[in-house]
């Protein structure tokens, strides 16, 4: 079997989709992207191709590791990301020429289902409060929120209490028992950080997200010190290296690899393995589209140290599209009980909805995160 062709789309609400073809007929599909740099990442995905074109699609480490190491300059956001969506394609093909998943192929499954969370959001406490008891009622059982807005390096405790009372009216709404995560966003600097992880330990959360910048970990030191709360990051760091110190320093509970950013099912499941050896829970990034989703299932599925999984049904990013829209088997995604099933069908067991994608593409998009400042004009991390 040789590669043929590979075809990208630019759709919304923010997504880049690949598709790999064969000259056996056998199609694999990935999700390549960066959220705000989807052109470019597109762009690095067709330089790739020019050597994949004519090779054995069922050579994925090999090719893994030609396009990470054999261009010299390697890593960072956009390159890792075109690798994985890449990656995520010939998964794909290899579990359909196979007839198999692609769990089956990693060694088997060793879960049936995993707990999932969803996204909530809201302007006011009284909003979050409303909106996280109407996902707590179809069935999930951990809920995730951006724990603050823009927050200055040093800043007033008027930002802290507004956190406190978001929290607060949640864990009041949904009782002591539902998962609370709380996302930083790495919007918040060392000195504020320790403050509000030691005024939300009162909350029980389930886990504190990028309380500092993944380039400031020194600082997770002194939160670590000041709550008990389990410190989760991840969503940017790109390769098993740039997670390498992070768990060797072991401030970190649980890390959270993007499948369409760390160098794909190839990469991520390494990256899993090696927190496994340092007693670290898996849970992967993911507010992306359906083929990033299966991606992260497959790896969920066959990583003993996986706990929960990030998915992007409903989030509020999700403007004109949402995630079922693409794929003709809908039911993939199995949700009951706040768990969602380990697809069973062939490669990332996803039916991409072709027609869709390409009416679509037409439209594409050009989605960029807002640029935030303070009140005294300097920029705010978003």
């Amino acid at each position: 079997m040789k590669i043929t062709k590979l075809t990208t789309y630019i759709v919304p609400p923010r997504w880049c989709f690949l598709k790999i073809e064969t000259d056996e007929g056998i199609v694999g599909w990935g999700e390549p992207v960066v959220e705000g740099r989807a052109l470019t990442v597109e762009a690095a995905v067709h330089e790739l191709s020019d050597y994949l074109i004519g090779k054995d699609p069922m050579l994925i480490e090999d090719h893994w590791n030609v396009m990470y190491r054999a261009g010299f300059y390697r890593g960072g956001a956009v390159h890792m990301s075109a690798i994985a969506g890449i990656d995520q394609a010939l998964w794909d093909i290899k579990g359909k020429a196979y007839g198999q998943p692609v769990h089956a192929l990693l060694g088997g499954q060793c879960r049936d289902k995993i707990k999932v969370y969803s996204w909530i959001g809201g302007d006011r406490p009284s909003d979050v409060a409303a909106n996280a008891r109407d996902v707590v009622a179809r069935g999930f059982k951990a809920i995730k929120l951006n724990g603050c807005e823009e927050m200055q390096i040093v800043d007033t405790w008027d930002k802290v209490e507004k956190a406190v009372e978001t929290i607060a009216t949640i864990r009041e709404a949904i009782g002591p028992h539902i998962g609370i995560g709380v996302d930083f966003h790495g919007r918040v600097h060392r000195p504020m950080a320790k403050v509000l992880a030691r005024e939300l330990q009162q909350f029980n959360l389930l886990f504190i997200e990028e309380p500092v910048l993944s380039e400031n970990r020194e600082a997770l030191k002194e939160i670590a010190n000041h709550c008990s709360t389990p410190i989760a990051l991840g969503e940017r760091l790109f390769s098993r290296w740039d997670f390498k110190s992070v768990l060797s320093d072991g401030y970190v509970d649980i890390i959270q690899p993007d499948l369409s950013h760390a160098g794909g099912i190839t990469e991520c499941r390494k990256i899993a393995a090696m927190a496994e050896a340092y007693d670290v829970a898996l849970a992967p990034h993911c507010p992306l589209g359906p083929i990033a989703l299966a991606a992260c299932l497959q790896v969920d599925a066959v990583s003993y140290n996986a706990f929960i999984q990030e998915q992007s049904l409903g989030i509020h990013y999700n403007k004109g599209n949402d995630i079922l829209d693409y794929i003709s088997n809908k039911e993939v995604f199995h949700y009951a009980d706040g768990f969602v099933s380990i697809p069973q069908g062939p490669g990332l067991g996803v039916e991409v909805d072709e027609a869709y994608v390409i009416e679509r593409a037409k439209e594409g998009h050009r989605w960029r995160n807002p640029v935030w400042r303070h009140e005294d004009g300097s920029v705010a991390e978003w």
